[in-house]
């Protein structure tokens, strides 16, 4: 047998004896690499000073930075994620009227490039943001544009290094320039380079052969499986099937998810490929790019970008051996903090944290329908939540709204002439739960909720419409085992105008239910409206929860002593713990505080896993916005409709540290905002009011009215 398939074998059976003893699947089986692409990019401008340092203070300690090289006309080697200058920079205001076209890979570009300016021409020139729906507010801070040289000094023992991608060495030869004349010059200068990546095989053949840079780990990074190799003149899908020939010239591959998971057209995952361990096998890593948080990926993970990390790392059947990220810190965590950690794991730590749901798994499947619920009690939910609505024939069931418009197709059906305006309720017209009988209701199709749709954010689009609508005895019933909370709203009106009782329906059907007998499972009675609650303190031991339904930052002792006499606890919003001003967080409020101090749990609402309804500070990552309210604002339970991120949450490994890593750490409120370029004028949101006794306080629950109109508007 030929030596180098000795030296193979050996590599391989070493690799997995070390594998089966540390639990990584990886080559090594040491720890996945996480690979911050232009530093923490998907926040600050990529490759600018601000993105390089976030990334090596926030994440753990086998961090490496990545580097775009790119060549400037006197032949210095900077770090720029694209050929073209002008969408990451504000060169084209710098120098006007200096666009100019090239051919790049045999197709005609136009716009400002490197190899026309040298390097102190580009130093009045300042990195942009150049991801238009992230934010802006960091581009007027002057971040300059930043040599290889200074990119590796930031690179300091434990991180793992500096990873320079070579995208385009053909352009700059064209150009007269030398990438490999380069690298000799960092190398004599002792800067050390631990990978080097390039979609062309035989530049890193050269690579390979240069003396100054044995140490360096190149790496064939595959394009799209459509796009030509200029070597090989073969698409990078032919060449993944043919891994023996990439051993040659490279020790790894770098390659997009969908090598991997590939999804179909509806953003639903396939089988994995074999990829990675077909690799392996060839005794090479594989690294995987396009991690993205903020962008719309399967839906297979629920907006969850922690699981998709985990599908790369810890799916029982291989481990990638890093992964690029421009949100670095959410492979970290899903490295350091998730890896091993299986469904039934106990909750971690001293935490116990609640959480309830909204409207059952409302983020995967129809709001209130059975198949959110049924999925809601299997992603482990502590409580799951039924807002009773009455039929005209007085049933109670689960809904979300009192308008089925808002969670049903009913306005394409035959009942949309029974729209009404009642003011009462809400502005502008509905078509009311109370207008149609229980019979007509279960006619309806159901449908997704869709919170962020101006954002083009679509729930699980395959169950859109699926699911069945159920009474409360029925639910009540599909609960069993689970902590039920019972959402109570409109009493007065539909007592008044409508002649339907819905507390008294509410009490009947838990003690139907047996859940008035003792050690049956939680209940919690929710409502806006003390009225509400007065009414069950009489008749029932539940737990009583009252609904904060303006944003605060405090609230009066009259105010919490007036709720203590009719609640057990209290739900508040986001803003009313941490205020934001576009998108920012600014401080923490006394709320969570002054409820503590009269022996109140607080519980919060709404997360949910989409990154537009986070904070920048959370970078588009829910686990980051939980923990901040746990860990830092010390919150009783949070309410979700994703239940699964919540449930994972409680289960993290990190939990159990005494002493945190820095990604573990609670967000500090202001702390970004304060790193806001002066020139980007924010509009400060108006202070939030105090919770006063005159906004706890209000009339008792009117008799049911014996005559009310069945449909039209509210006299």
């Amino acid at each position: 047998m030929a030596l180098p398939h000795l030296l193979l074998l050996l590599i391989l059976h070493c690799s997995l004896f070390v594998a089966l003893v540390s639990g990584w699947k990886t080559l090594q089986g040491s720890p996945p690499v996480v690979i911050a692409r232009g530093g923490f990019s998907g926040l600050y401008p990529d490759s600018s000073l601000l993105s390089y340092n976030l990334a090596l203070k926030t994440i753990s300690p086998n961090v490496t930075l990545w580097c775009d090289l790119q060549l400037t006309k006197d032949g210095v080697g900077i770090c720029f994620p694209d050929i073209k200058l002008d969408n990451a920079t504000d060169i084209s205001v710098v120098y006007p009227d200096k666009a100019k076209e090239y051919s790049v890979n045999k197709v005609p570009i136009r716009g400002w490039f490197s190899v026309d300016y040298s390097f102190n021409e580009l130093a009045n020139v300042s990195l942009v943001q150049g991801v238009f729906s992230r934010t802006p507010s960091f581009d007027g801070r002057k971040s300059h544009i930043i040599r290889v040289e200074n990119v590796a000094k930031l690179v300091k023992p434990p991180s793992t290094g500096l990873w320079l991608n070579v995208q385009h060495d053909r352009f700059y030869k064209h150009h007269n320039l030398s990438v490999e004349k380069l690298l000799h010059s960092l190398s004599t200068k002792q800067v050390s380079i631990s990978y080097i990546s390039s979609p062309n095989a035989n530049f890193l053949r050269r690579v390979r052969s240069n003396s100054g840079l044995k140490k360096t780990v190149t790496i064939f990074r595959f394009l799209e499986k459509y796009e030509i190799e200029p070597t090989t003149n073969k698409t990078y899908g032919a060449l993944v099937k043919d891994l023996e020939f990439i051993r040659r010239f490279a020790s790894g591959i770098l390659v997009p998810k969908g090598y991997i998971w590939p999804v179909d057209s509806e953003l639903y995952l396939h089988k994995h490929t074999s990829l990675v361990a077909d690799a392996h096998k060839q005794g090479l890593k594989v690294f995987v790019s396009d991690i993205v948080n903020d962008v719309t990926f399967s839906y297979n993970f629920s907006y969850d970008p922690l699981a998709e990390c985990l599908s790369f790392i810890d799916n029982g059947n291989f481990s990638v051996d890093g992964i690029l990220s421009d949100f670095p810190v959410t492979p970290s965590v899903a490295i350091n903090c998730f890896s091993g950690v299986r469904r039934n794991a106990k909750k971690q730590g001293m935490i116990y944290l609640k959480y309830c749901l909204e409207y059952g798994a409302s983020g995967d499947y129809p709001a209130c329908t059975d198949l959110a619920y049924k999925k809601a009690k299997s992603d482990g939910a502590d409580v799951i939540d039924c807002p009773v609505q009455i039929s005209k024939d007085g049933i109670p069931f689960c809904l979300s709204s009192i308008d089925l418009s808002t969670t049903t197709t009913v306005a394409q059906s035959k009942f949309r002439t029974r729209k009404t305006i009642i003011p009462e309720i809400q502005k502008g017209s509905g078509i009311y739960t109370f207008s149609l009988t229980w019979n007509e209701i279960k006619t309806l199709t159901p449908a997704i909720l869709k919170p962020y749709e101006k954002y083009l954010l679509f729930r699980n689009p395959k169950f859109k419409n699926q699911g069945k609508f159920l009474t409360l005895s029925e639910f009540l019933s599909l609960a069993k085992g689970s902590g039920v909370l019972i959402n109570i709203e409109n009493a007065a009106y539909l007592a008044s105008k409508r002649g339907l009782n819905v507390t008294n329906a509410v009490l009947h059907a838990l003690q139907k239910a047996g859940y008035n007998k003792p050690r049956s499972p939680k209940v919690m009675i929710q409502s806006t409206h003390s009225s509400i609650l007065k009414i069950f303190k009489d008749k029932s031991k539940y737990e009583r929860v009252y609904k904060v339904d303006e944003n605060i930052h405090d609230a009066d002792d009259k105010a919490i002593e007036d709720i203590k006499t009719f609640a057990d606890s209290v739900v508040v919003k986001k803003a009313s713990v941490f205020t934001q001003t576009a998108a920012f967080l600014v401080n923490s409020t006394t709320t969570v505080a002054r409820f503590h101090s009269y022996k109140l749990p607080v519980y919060v609402e709404t997360f949910s896993n989409e990154f537009v309804s986070q904070a920048w500070d959370y970078y588009s990552d829910a686990f980051f916005e939980i923990n901040s309210f746990v860990i830092g604002a010390k919150v009783n339970g949070i309410i979700t409709d994703f239940p699964k991120t919540a449930s994972r949450y409680t289960r993290n490994k990190c939990l159990k540290h005494g002493k945190r890593a820095p990604y573990v750490n609670p967000i500090e409120p202001g702390k970004l905002l304060r790193q806001i370029s002066k020139s980007y004028h924010l509009t400060p949101s108006p202070p939030l009011p105090v919770l006063h006794d005159s906004n706890v306080t209000e009339p008792h629950l009117p008799s049911v009215s014996g005559n009310f109109p069945i449909f039209g508007a509210a006299r």
